[in-house]
């Protein structure tokens, strides 16, 4: 037997293994298509895996594609006709583009469990916690969690308008770009040139005198959507900057890395200043009273307030992953209430889960 074949075969096994083992903690076996309808499912994921999945076309089925991951056909599954409460395993390869220079699979093995219960939302938090820690135990991976309903909250609490909240809360999964917006909005640096010149331009001239300037209509935009933008870049100018305080907070926030106990009493401190961000670190704390009660060693239990930000951006709350420093995550997951709002078509329900990789984790035991 080759090498090759030796290594495939400790990769299906392995696969076979982690699969077992969330069927027996009472898991059903669920499939999902190798190819996922494209124009209904595309929009859900991150900018970063929309731009590296296989995309093809099907004179009957209209645009597919080879399936990123399984999480969100797995939602979609149980909004149209799944019972609850649920909990589900799969396992299969996934598909995703990659840059050449990185040397990573373009396809490769997944092995999830997933959990739609809105009991005891905690509860279902740690029950994934637990059995991702108990199947990983021994494989020499440190854990991370974070919250991204913290910084959602957090966001969604600013003396700004709604505009610019829900400009940051879209650009949340990009950390550059966030804070770029952050330190516009607030005043911490100027405007960009171009964006500045413009509102010289709209200070002196009407709208009509600038497009009829600007020469023949270049793009998708239609002449209302230019002048629709136009006058939210003057509307925006107009309003007072996020105050130095609230700024300061959440740069606070941004950045909070500590164990569990640590954050939660940061992040009370924080609450009694920024109180949208009250409700997010009460659940942050029944979470690791659950956890608690599981088994897991909470006083060790590292949180990153940031963590899950470069993520699959239907992750809304509890984020977590096990890996080792410097290395691509073995296994993530996380909460994703409000994809089953967009899938359910009106009808939602609590659902958290995650992710394994057995190639990842065969190779940082140094099985492959």
């Amino acid at each position: 037997m080759t090498n090759t074949s030796a290594a495939s075969l400790r990769l299906v096994a392995e696969a076979a293994r982690l699969r077992s083992f969330f069927e027996t903690s009472g898991a059903t076996l669920v499939e999902a298509d190798m190819l996922q309808p494209a124009e209904v499912l595309l929009d859900l994921y991150g900018e970063d895996i929309r731009a590296r999945t296989y995309v093809t076309s099907d004179p009957l089925r209209g645009e597919l594609m080879l399936r990123p991951d399984f999480t969100v056909p797995v939602v979609q599954m149980h909004m149209n006709h799944g019972a609850e409460p649920a909990r589900y395993t799969y396992s299969g390869k996934v598909f995703r583009r990659q840059e050449e220079d990185l040397g990573r699979a373009s396809e490769y093995l997944q092995v999830g469990y997933e959990v739609f219960d809105r009991e005891d939302p905690a509860g279902a938090d740690a029950e994934v916690f637990a059995l991702f820690n108990g199947v990983l135990r021994g494989k020499g991976l440190s854990a991370v969690t974070g919250d991204m309903g913290i910084l959602r909250a957090a966001v969604s609490g600013l003396s700004a308008s709604d505009r610019r909240k829900n400009a940051l809360l879209r650009h949340i999964w990009r950390p550059r770009k966030f804070r770029s917006l952050l330190d516009r909005f607030s005043g911490r640096t100027p405007l960009p040139a171009a964006r500045a010149k413009l509102l010289d331009l709209l200070e002196t001239n009407t709208q009509d005198v600038l497009l009829e300037n600007a020469g023949a209509q270049v793009g998708m935009r239609s002449e209302e959507d230019v002048r629709a933008r136009l006058t939210v870049i003057q509307e925006d100018a107009k309003e007072a900057p996020i105050s130095r305080n609230e700024a300061e907070m959440l740069e606070e926030l941004l950045t909070l890395r500590a164990p569990a106990p640590q954050a939660l009493s940061t992040l009370r401190d924080i609450a009694v200043d920024m109180p949208s961000v009250a409700t997010a670190t009460e659940a942050f704390e029944a979470r690791l009273a659950a956890m608690a009660q599981r088994g897991i060693d909470t006083a060790n239990l590292d949180f990153d307030a940031s963590h899950g930000r470069s993520s699959m951006e239907y992750y809304d709350g509890f984020v977590f992953s096990f890996g080792k420093t410097g290395q691509p995550a073995v296994a993530t997951g996380g909460r994703y209430d409000a994809l089953t709002r967009v899938l359910g078509q009106g009808r939602s329900i609590p659902a958290v889960g995650g992710v394994i990789r057995p190639d990842l984790l065969l190779a940082a035991e140094g099985a492959i």
